[in-house]
């Protein structure tokens, strides 16, 4: 087999792996918006978006492409750059239920990042939205960011490497494919570690844990980090390792705490 385990053994057929941006508003197109997609018998390509519209994605774009993609009968795992929920601390400070489909309507009525012309910076700072209502603290970070090592918190804006604009920016649109997708589609890990054969998956992926293995070549650092989601998605599950990762060992505490928070896929 090559190393490679029979193609019957893959539970995918579709490994996407998205560069996130929180920059501009939904519509704009973003040069730091960045999709590839393999799938067992060829490596990550660069999708670009449909003829006649942007020259780079948008987040609305990229929200339709994936919307139609997944709702196709072919089991796909998609990895996205951006926090998929918030430290329990910041459940607890707004006295919320940790569950997770309430969690994304509370938080798209007071941050509407995807409102046509609505930018992160405009919800914020106060211009539109509910901002205030629903803060958090950059001190604060998820137990999976904690074990990542490097990760910053959802909530450490304008420094370099951070993920808050982005996250805030793309859990509107996750609450966009829920609508849309319901359950053809498991977000993990929120609706269980254990996934059906022949589901599809959104999870949450961090390039820096994978991006190493893979060499950048002629890619920007947005190509390589969408590159190399979709890479270590389709070599961790040709090698037969991905499915330990989409249900990781951990403590009890941890994975009660991580049913809320959410956990990065690859992180131990």
């Amino acid at each position: 087999m090559s190393g490679d385990i029979a193609a019957a053994q893959r539970r995918f057929r579709r490994y996407i792996g998205i560069d996130y941006s929180g920059a501009a508003t939904p519509e704009t197109g973003l040069p730091g918006l960045r999709v590839y997609v393999s799938s067992p018998s060829r490596p990550p390509r660069e999708v670009t978006p449909p003829a006649g519209g942007l020259r780079h994605w948008s987040r609305r774009a990229v929200a339709d492409w994936l919307a139609r993609t997944l709702a196709v009968e072919v089991p796909a795992i998609v990895g996205i750059d951006h926090g998929f929920s918030f430290p329990q601390a910041w459940f607890e400070r707004h006295g919320l239920s940790p569950d997770w489909e309430a969690f994304l309507v509370d938080f798209q009525a007071h941050w509407p990042c995807d409102q046509q012309g609505v930018r992160v910076e405009d919800v914020r700072r106060g211009r539109l939205g509910r901002a205030a209502a629903r803060s958090g603290d950059s001190r604060w970070r998820r137990l999976t960011e904690q074990r990542s090592g490097a990760a910053k918190s959802v909530f450490h804006f304008d420094v370099q490497g951070s993920v808050a604009k982005s996250t805030h920016a793309g859990l509107p649109w996750l609450l966009h494919l829920r609508r849309r997708l319901g359950t053809r589609v498991h977000v993990w890990p929120f609706d269980g570690w254990e996934v059906s054969c022949g589901c599809s998956v959104l999870a949450e992926a961090y390039p820096r844990l994978y991006s190493e293995g893979y060499p950048r070549r002629k890619r920007t650092p947005d190509q390589q980090d969408a590159y190399s989601i979709a890479a270590w998605l389709r070599d961790r599950d040709g090698d037969g390792t991905l499915g330990g990762m989409l249900c990781p060992v951990l403590p009890p505490a941890a994975r009660r705490l991580a049913a809320v928070e959410g956990w990065v896929l690859g992180v131990r």
